[in-house]
């Protein structure tokens, strides 16, 4: 599969809420990066099996039914995508809607991906999951006496 191709899975996969489908997507060394993580979320995993760990229980905070827009775009290394995506839903601890716009750099090979850099506005997702003022808990140094 290219990276497209793989990434476009991974949507499929998404959707259908299958994230040991996902998981399997990733090379056994693969990483994912998320630069923009705050409060308690990782910045990286590294490894399938720490892929599947962060995505398990993911369809219990986040119901995702419709990626609206997809945008590939190849670039000069063969192995390497840039895409550009969003994702609608509802947050399942608070039942509201959600928007969320991604940045994703993608590198694989063989078909499984070898490198993801998710970049995600954390303050939209945490305001999507009801979660907003625990991340500017976690953001706000605490000031002692």
């Amino acid at each position: 599969m290219t990276p497209e191709q793989t990434f476009r899975r991974l949507l499929e996969l998404l959707l259908a809420k299958d994230m040991d489908g996902i998981a399997d997507l990733w090379a056994g060394d693969g990483t994912a990066e998320f630069p923009f993580a705050e409060g308690g979320w990782p910045k990286r995993l590294t490894g399938r099996e720490a892929v599947r760990g962060y995505l398990s229980g993911y369809p219990d905070r986040m119901d995702v039914r419709d990626i609206p827009a997809v945008t590939v775009h190849h670039t000069e290394r063969p192995d390497t995508v840039v895409v550009e995506f969003t994702a609608s839903g509802r947050t399942v601890r608070t039942g509201r809607p959600y928007r969320l716009d991604y940045i994703a750099v993608i590198t694989t090979r063989d078909g499984l991906i070898t490198a993801y850099r998710d970049y995600w506005n954390p303050l939209a997702a945490a305001s999507a999951a009801g979660a907003l003022p625990e991340l500017l808990a976690a953001l706000s140094p605490e000031v002692t006496a």
